[in-house]
């Protein structure tokens, strides 16, 4: 059994944004548990052909750690990895660090008010408390386990007896030669539109099936030279300037991505554009064409994707993979297309967290109960019913403009302020605190494109109809609601705990 301040689940960005925010606090007592066998989070996980991050490297990236080496604009996935795996030695963190140590259960301890974290290497038989597991007995548990962690597996009449190769974009599997196959993508997301020009550039065929084409914007962006590189190590001020403007217009991108007609309307107008330029036939350039508002779902950036659709290595198929039939792949329209290999780049488990269930709180009540109508949060960070957690990178504490890097250095800034006022209290949080805080993004969220654009998107949770991934705001107006939190979301310590109910918040119509 091991006893620390803190427990810490997941060594990505959350995991040790939260760890140097604790080491700058001054509080050295906490452990990294981490189910994978390194760190890096999604850029682990994620190892397919022409993975590259959509924000700009120089602002995804923590603020006390800048790098002047990445390779461009847009930094490769492996670049990131490395990032994180740098910081880890840089901070000193190997020592707090626990490898293949997935949390298999965490129980709130009532008596002893501590949380008690079961943990186990991945693969073996899961435990429910049993002497099996090691235990972690902690004060304060901070979950930061990511939000798009599990892949989402459609359900597809044959899928099982598919012959060839047949992974999820996020377990790629390399052992499969995919040089002359013909090759079948499910989804076109922010993963296939980088994985399709790669894959069109060697297979035999690429069957592209999609249910609902993106808005596309163009994304540029340029190597850096060994010059450029040199200039931000030896000038540590241009590259916090560089920072600084990236961070600007960011901020200056919600509008468009919330829904401010003007903006959204210049911004689909580039989009448009960039499509009519790239793609010449017109039933084509229809089939690309949403059919809903601009920002209603996530708006992807690539500049081979819309020519890689239009070669003749890419047949697109208007629907979603319907059957497959041995090695047939049938579509929604009952076309039919033979395929060596199959790619299901078709998102992840976002609006209902895994790690949810095996979470317990006060009463015995798990996570995913409360959250049973969608997640709720105060300051997207502490849970009502659970005391002594803080969740990173969870509810409404996403973005759809700029670094989801920005809002972890937020969280972890709060977590540690409430932290250093807890002298030794349990911190619950009160029910009515949930609920307004939940009212408050609800009546935000109401007037976006998110709620009113008229598609289906993964930040809104179909159980309630509420916003439940993204904040409804820029990251100036999250920083400036979590400085107004002034320990009030808190029950006074000599107050008996109340049992919080599921909260259901005000529903919205769009979905």
């Amino acid at each position: 059994m091991t006893r620390v301040e803190v427990a810490i689940v997941g060594a990505g960005f959350a995991g040790l944004g939260m760890a140097i925010a604790l080491r700058r606090a001054g509080r050295d007592d906490f452990v990294i548990l981490e189910r994978a066998a390194s760190v890096g989070g999604t850029w682990r996980d994620n190892t397919y052909p022409g993975l590259v991050c959509d924000v700009p490297s120089h602002l995804y990236g923590f603020a006390t750690h800048p790098n002047p080496l990445w390779s461009g604009t847009y930094a490769r996935g492996d670049e990131i990895r490395s990032y994180l795996e740098r910081i880890v030695d840089v901070e000193e963190l190997r020592d707090r660090l626990q490898l293949r140590a997935a949390m298999r259960w965490a129980d709130w301890d009532a008596a002893e008010g501590v949380w008690r974290i079961g943990t186990g290497a991945p693969g073996t038989a899961a435990s429910t408390g049993g002497t099996c597991d090691d235990v972690i007995v902690a004060d304060v548990l901070v979950i930061a386990c990511g939000r798009l962690t599990e892949p989402s597996i459609p359900r597809i009449s044959g899928l099982e007896s598919f012959p060839g190769p047949l992974f999820h974009s996020a377990r790629w599997d390399h052992s499969a030669d995919l040089a002359g196959a013909r090759v079948g993508i499910v989804g076109t997301g922010a993963s296939s539109i980088q994985i399709l020009p790669e894959l069109a550039r060697t297979a035999a065929q690429v069957t592209l099936f999609q249910r609902t084409p993106a808005w596309i914007v163009p994304r540029g962006g340029d190597a850096y030279s060994d010059t450029d590189r040199a200039r931000f190590a030896a000038t540590p001020q241009a590259l916090e300037a560089l920072r600084a403007d990236l961070y600007a217009e960011g901020e200056a991108r919600f509008a468009s991505r919330a829904g401010d007609s003007d903006a959204a309307t210049e911004a689909e107008a580039v989009a448009r554009a960039h499509l009519e330029r790239q793609v010449h036939d017109p039933a084509l350039r229809a089939a690309l064409t949403p059919d809903y508002a601009f920002g209603c779902k996530r708006v992807l950036l690539s500049d081979d994707f819309y020519p890689a659709v239009a070669s003749d290595a890419v047949t697109l198929v208007r629907g979603a993979l319907w059957a497959i039939e041995g090695s047939t792949l049938v579509g929604s329209d009952r076309s039919r297309h033979d395929a060596d290999a199959l790619v299901l780049a078709t998102g992840f488990a976002s609006t209902r967290q895994p790690y949810a269930e095996l979470v317990s709180g006060e009463g015995g009540v798990t996570l995913a109960a409360h959250w049973s109508q969608g997640m709720t949060s105060f300051a997207s960070t502490v849970v009502s019913g659970f005391p002594n957690m803080f969740v990173l990178n969870g509810p409404n504490a996403s973005l759809g403009h700029s670094s989801s890097v920005l809002m972890i250095e937020e969280q972890a800034a709060y977590a540690t302020r409430v932290l250093a006022g807890r002298a030794g209290r349990v911190l619950r949080v009160r029910p009515n605190a949930e609920r307004v805080y939940t009212d408050e993004i609800a009546r935000a969220a109401a007037s976006t494109r998110w709620m009113t654009g008229g598609c289906r998107n993964w930040y809104v949770d179909e159980r309630s109809g509420r916003l439940t991934l993204l904040w409804p705001g820029t990251v100036e107006a999250f920083r400036c609601r979590l400085a107004r939190a002034d320990g009030s979301e808190f029950e006074p310590a000599d107050e008996a705990p109340t049992t919080p109910a599921p909260v259901e918040g005000v529903l919205r119509g769009a979905s």
